[in-house]
């Protein structure tokens, strides 16, 4: 069985290179973008918790140089959205919250990169498989039209068309797993953003009440 399913697949990918060939080019795609953000995410990885209980120490205590170098210390996208959110606290406290949202959209854009590439493989994987079935099933009628086969011939190259559709369908399905769950990282981010964004905003408040 796993040898016919083999032999059937390499007619495929031979035969059927319309096809084939633009699926296995999804697959690559599908397989550099996992990697790729995988090891994003995983090195922009940080404790945040921690992290904004040390930064909120330190500007109640109004030390900004310390918790911009905290902050340079963290690293990642998170040290370097907090970083500049320090900085935007020190000289723009008025219009704070709109710049801030600037850096953080800057930043989301590195987040989602490759996410859309992900998400098309996912929603146009199948119909190239599907297609590819459909031309090899009107193959197959077009032979058996011509020799006059019988049952067996109709239904072998039935199965050789469908492998199209499972080919399409798994390149598919990993797309849209990965692709969901990279979006639900890039949320998370997003909240780690968020969190921050209240804190400076909460001594940004702080400050511009005690002037008045």
């Amino acid at each position: 069985m796993e040898n016919k399913f083999l032999t059937y697949f390499i007619q495929f990918m031979i035969a059927d290179w319309f096809a084939s060939i633009p699926i296995t080019i999804c697959s690559v795609a599908t397989l550099a973008c996992i990697v790729e953000r995988w090891m994003y995410y995983n090195q922009n990885k940080r404790d945040v918790t921690a992290f904004i209980h040390t930064l909120q120490r330190e500007l109640e205590n109004n030390n900004l140089q310390k918790a911009q170098q905290n902050c340079s210390r963290l690293g990642g996208v998170i040290g370097e959205v907090a970083e500049e959110g320090v900085r935007l606290l020190a000289e723009q406290k008025e219009d704070f919250s709109k710049a801030f949202d600037i850096t953080v959209s800057l930043v989301s854009r590195k987040l989602e990169k490759h996410l859309a590439v992900l998400g098309t493989i996912g929603a146009t994987s199948p119909f190239i498989g599907l297609f590819g079935t459909v031309v090899g099933v009107v193959f197959t009628l077009d032979e058996l039209g011509a020799s006059g086969g019988g049952t067996s011939t109709v239904v072998v190259g039935v199965a050789k068309a469908l492998i199209a559709t499972g080919y399409g369908l798994i390149v598919a399905i990993m797309a849209v797993i990965f692709n969901n769950w990279y979006t639900n990282t890039v949320k998370r981010f997003n909240d780690d953003f968020q969190l921050l964004k209240l804190l400076f905003l909460s001594f940004a408040s702080a400050d511009g009440s005690d002037s008045h």
